[in-house]
């Protein structure tokens, strides 16, 4: 099912969104039987409460969604999604309550509670249903929670049927219906065609290593988004244990975020010239499976000693920003599910960047908050460069120590972009537990952010 509103109709349900702090007085100028029922069944607007009145003819004459406190909502990233999920399936209208200031980022929180991976399913779930509040933008929060469900999709299927060329296949659908042109360079063209650590990370696997080119757009400022494309990670012969290997089909999460941010930003029409590179692979074990102790050689020269045939994210990304910042884009950005470090650092709910541009920074932080999308800006922290600096070659994919992992894995990214303007998402790309509007599973994470304030980093005119 499609994320969307509903037209509005006269069966839709009139719905009050009720704070707690003025619920009493709201009561008190609400008619007899609403106020009588909702004394009765013990409604007083706490987060997460949901009630329908009943008409005389027992059908449901209104709806009252409790919308708790100021201080019950800072905990919450969709509030009004608390008491929307416990609804019962219908179609609801809004008409009193929400405040304009909150509107587009509860409807969105409204229609990601609709959200259910049901790809494997024989039925699909019931939802309640939202007519677009009046003081939205429908198309762009439809757009929004669209994008969301593009990612969520592609992380939540296994790897059987989400390897590189699913992969591949996803992102020309994608370009065929916004006029896109795709190009990919498949197996052992990528070593003719110099992409040797994309080759030698996915060299082992059934299905062919690959590097997919998608553009659309011949004018404007140049943007190149490259992200993470490991359809699944066994750790090489580097093998993770099992539990660790549990849910290493959302280790392509950073190409999947990236698609859904290359599907806002081609459904807005931006004008931009829009590039994105997804290093395509899987890290599998077999005889052709590249070593720890090898060094590579990447598309620019660097030679990697391969330390640890776990740390390969960095690998087919080091090629792909190698050759993105050939072309000189104005904002270069990857996205990544990377390190452990990360989630350590920050958890699973925050998405930690990284960029040595300030205003890039104070763009996004400011953009976060009003589309629910939180991140936190992390440290090029230049002096540990020398952590990444082995003895017998240029860079070490997994230094010793256990320190700043996040951190100097980016810095080892750092060095492929050049001089290029560069900003890093370490994300995690999984909820895991299911909150309202976050189902359990795969989940975006800094796209929403990245698309509010890519208008203020390109000098986009509005």
């Amino acid at each position: 099912m499609t994320l969307a509103f509903v037209e509005d109709s006269p069966s839709a349900v009139p719905l009050f969104v009720v704070d707690q702090d003025i619920c009493d007085s709201w009561l008190e100028q609400q008619a007899a039987p609403v106020q009588n029922w909702a004394r009765s069944n013990g409604f007083s607007g706490a987060l997460g409460q949901a009630l329908l009145v009943p008409a005389a003819d027992g059908t449901p004459e209104r709806a009252l969604l409790g919308y708790g406190s100021v201080a019950k909502r800072a905990r919450k990233r969709f509030p009004l999604a608390e008491a929307a999920a416990k609804l019962p399936k219908g179609d609801y209208r809004i008409v009193e309550g929400l405040p304009d200031d909150s509107a587009a980022r509860e409807a969105l929180g409204w229609l990601l509670t609709g959200y259910a991976f049901d790809t494997y399913k024989a039925t699909s779930g019931n939802t309640a249903r939202l007519v677009a509040p009046a003081n939205v933008d429908a198309s762009a929060v439809q757009a929004l929670a669209q994008a969301e469900q593009l990612t969520r999709d592609l992380i939540n299927t296994p790897a059987a049927d989400m390897g590189p060329q699913e992969l591949e296949d996803a992102t020309r659908d994608l370009a065929a219906r916004h006029g896109g042109a795709v190009s990919v360079i498949t197996g052992d063209d990528l070593l003719t065609q110099n992409f040797p650590m994309i080759h030698a990370v996915g060299r082992a696997a059934a299905s062919a290593p690959r590097l997919i080119e998608l553009r659309k757009g011949t004018t404007g400022p140049k943007l190149t988004l490259v992200g993470k494309g490991v359809c699944f990670d066994t750790g090489g012969l580097n093998l993770k244990p099992g539990a660790s290997m549990g849910l290493m089909k959302k280790d392509m999460g950073g190409s999947a975020n990236v698609l859904g941010l290359t599907q806002l930003i081609l459904d807005a029409d931006l004008p931009i010239q829009l590039r994105v590179l997804i290093p395509a692979v899987e890290n599998a074990v077999s005889g052709g499976a590249f070593r720890p102790g090898d060094v590579l050689t990447a598309r620019d020269g660097k030679t990697v000693e391969i330390n640890n045939t776990d740390a390969e994210g960095r690998l087919v990304l080091a090629d792909a920003l190698a050759w993105a910042q050939e072309d000189a884009p104005d904002l270069l950005i990857s996205m990544a599910t990377l390190t452990g470090a990360a989630r350590v650092a920050v958890g699973p709910d925050l998405a930690p960047f990284y960029t040595d541009h300030d205003a890039d920074a104070q763009a996004l932080a400011a953009a976060a908050p009003s589309q629910a999308d939180p991140v936190w800006r992390m440290p090029f922290h230049t002096p540990y460069e020398t952590m990444i600096e082995p003895q017998i070659a240029d860079l070490d994919n997994a230094p010793a120590g256990g320190f700043a992992g996040s951190i100097t894995a980016a810095l080892f990214l750092r060095r492929f972009a050049g001089d290029t303007r560069y900003m890093h998402f370490d994300i995690y790309g999984w909820s895991p537990s299911a909150k309202a509007g976050l189902s359990k599973g795969g989940v975006s994470q800094g796209v929403r952010a990245l698309f509010a304030s890519l208008p203020d980093m390109l000098s986009l005119e509005s």
